[in-house]
């Protein structure tokens, strides 16, 4: 856990001032004043870095956008209005009509829809494949292919994806990577695993308390040299490139998407997320190591228990060696019917009913009945959505209490 050690020193660090208000400033302005017109001109350039107008950029959200940056070693952020403002911004500032996406792995429920069926009415067709399906994904790589999208945990399904072998394959075809890393902040680094854009919603353990929606997309920066963003599979990234060099897929993103679709954060939200930054390290670290001890003490009295710690999980091995800090705050059971999974969820004490994740409180859903409940059965089947799935995402509780209260819902 020396991450989160080096981190907790890190981010208290970073969100505190050193004169004046030690906490971070909240500026609410929509707009900002130029003085004059060469100064107006300068800023709409880019020549001078000041604020333009706030749905292109606020004070306080630049600072949260830096934190995260240095988190992921990127070389830029922008942050959005919520987590799927983020995958939207992010996806949408490389695609055109025509163009084509490969989804690898269970996606959240918003993220699958977006593919699936709203991408799909602007002409961009989704190829959805499993975690293992390596070789399947080559071959599905095609000229028209502009986005590689993986979550790092599958959500809700849990499995775990070879991120080093998937980014290879990425960067062989000069395709795009993006990661969702909303599970796993400081968990995993995907832009050093070979991503080129992570995305978060930091709603969740970011945030960690249910508090403020927002999200984020960090960028890696445009190499010298060679590089598969100067490819003729993104001939709209040159100009940006030419005028941005290595901050290219920032300005690409800020004046293909944040600009025009307008999911920008709010100066509130971006305040409430610093503040939740603060103990991130501290939360996800109790958590991860809470969270190792429940699966273990429920799967040994009988329950169905779905998480890449246990020996049981196809996906062991590749916890044990690439997720050194855990994989996030989820789990599954599966109860095996609706009506025994309403009973579960109904006798616990302690979780609270929630479409949410990465909170504080240890959280529970039952997916079939909530987010996936449009899905259609063969949907929800490659999504790993059972009939008696619950999700599970575990807060600071104590996790003896925390088995005690699941082990007694489970008798009920």
């Amino acid at each position: 856990m020396d991450k989160f050690e080096n981190y907790s020193t890190k981010f208290v660090q970073a969100v505190g001032n050193k004169e004046g208000e030690i906490s971070p400033s909240i500026i609410n302005s929509a707009a900002f004043a130029y003085s004059n017109a060469e100064n107006a001109e300068n800023i709409f350039s880019g020549t001078i870095q000041k604020p333009l107008y706030s749905r292109m950029g606020n004070p306080t959200t630049s600072k949260l956008e830096t934190i995260i940056c240095e988190m992921d070693k990127g070389i830029g952020a922008v942050a959005t209005s919520s987590g799927m403002g983020a995958i939207t911004l992010a996806c949408i500032s490389l695609l055109s009509s025509g163009d084509e996406i490969i989804s690898i792995g269970g996606l959240f429920g918003g993220t699958y829809t977006l593919f699936s069926e709203t991408l799909n009415r602007f002409g961009i067709q989704t190829n959805f494949f499993d975690v293992d399906e390596l070789e399947n994904i080559k071959k599905s790589i095609t000229e028209k292919t502009k986005i590689i999208f993986l979550e790092s945990v599958g959500n809700p399904n849990m499995k775990l994806p070879d991120i080093k072998a998937i980014a290879t394959i990425a960067n062989e075809a000069k395709v795009a990577l993006i990661v969702d890393n909303t599970i796993t902040p400081l968990s995993i680094s995907p832009l050093e695993l070979g991503a080129d854009i992570v995305v978060y919603s930091t709603t969740k353990i970011i945030a960690g308390n249910s508090s403020a929606l927002g999200g984020c997309a960090v960028f890696r920066t445009i190499k010298d040299g060679e590089d598969k963003f100067k490819s003729k599979r993104y001939p709209f990234l040159s100009k940006f490139i030419k005028n941005a060099k290595k901050m290219a897929l920032i300005q690409n993103a800020k004046k293909r998407a944040l600009r025009d679709f307008g999911m920008s954060a709010n100066a509130n939200a971006s305040y409430q997320t610093l503040l939740g930054l603060e103990t991130l390290p501290l939360r996800l670290s109790r958590i991860v190591n809470s969270l190792e001890y429940i699966v273990q003490k429920l799967e040994g009295n009988g329950l169905n228990v779905n998480h890449p710690s246990l020996v049981s999980h196809p996906h062991y091995k590749r916890y044990k060696n690439d997720f050194l800090n855990g994989c996030g705050t989820l789990f599954t059971i599966d109860m095996g019917s609706k009506d025994a999974a309403y009973k579960f969820i109904n006798n616990t004490k302690l979780a609270t009913i929630s479409a949410n994740i990465g909170d504080s409180r240890t959280l529970a859903l039952h997916m079939a009945s909530t987010i996936y409940r449009d899905f259609e059965i063969e949907k929800r089947e490659f999504l790993g959505i059972t009939d008696g799935l619950i999700r599970i995402s575990i807060g600071l509780e104590n996790p003896q209490d925390i088995v005690k209260d699941f082990l007694n819902a489970a008798k009920k």
